[in-house]
């Protein structure tokens, strides 16, 4: 009976590594990423007027309490979206962009527009993304930012962990696609 005890009082005192549920769709609280471990920072979902959009989950290398910190996070990083309904790649990659131009001045813009034109051309081969599609942003230290769709990459490899910054500024800039989405992101409020 001691035993089963001391066994019973070990497993509580041991950290929960319970997933993050948004929307029904569970973000492991580790991912492997490329050669890097991360940990899920965060995660929530995106809402267009009453729709809901698509949960997204945030792995870093480290927990990271603020924009800055995520942002200048070293390593393998992941944003992880479960699409909630059924969108074109088109829609999808247009609302993204836009979002990098309300986080970026003009001059910014130039200096990642081949980049942003690379990443469009690519999410435009996938077409349509039913509900529950899982689409991976990875920044790989070694290569770049790789786009997977439903567990198959699509493209090359977009180089510079810039070109990462800005896709991480559409929910952590200081105009994020969403206020509320950015606090779940950064670990401060429940998704």
């Amino acid at each position: 009976m001691n035993k089963l005890l001391a066994i019973l009082l070990l497993a509580l005192s041991l950290p929960a590594l319970a997933a993050l549920e948004v929307a029904g769709v569970k973000f492991d609280d580790k991912a492997k990423v490329g050669a890097g471990d991360t940990v899920i920072n965060g995660a929530g979902m995106r809402k267009r007027a009453f729709f809901k959009v698509y949960a997204i989950g945030l792995y870093l290398p480290q927990k990271a309490a603020t924009a800055a910190d995520a942002l200048n996070a070293k390593g393998a990083k992941r944003i992880a979206i479960v699409t909630l309904r059924e969108l074109t790649a088109e829609q999808f990659v247009d609302a993204l962009i836009e979002a990098l131009k309300n986080n970026h001045d003009e001059a910014a813009m130039k200096l990642l527009q081949p980049r942003v034109d690379q990443f469009r051309s690519t999410m435009l081969t996938i077409g349509n993304a039913p509900e529950k599609s899982v689409v991976q942003l990875d920044w790989l230290p070694e290569t770049g930012t790789r786009l997977t769709f439903n567990g198959a990459q699509k493209g090359a490899d977009i180089a510079g962990e810039d070109f990462y910054r800005a896709l991480l500024r559409i929910w952590l800039g200081d105009k994020p696609a969403q206020d509320d989405l950015k606090e779940q992101l950064l670990g401060k409020a429940a998704g």
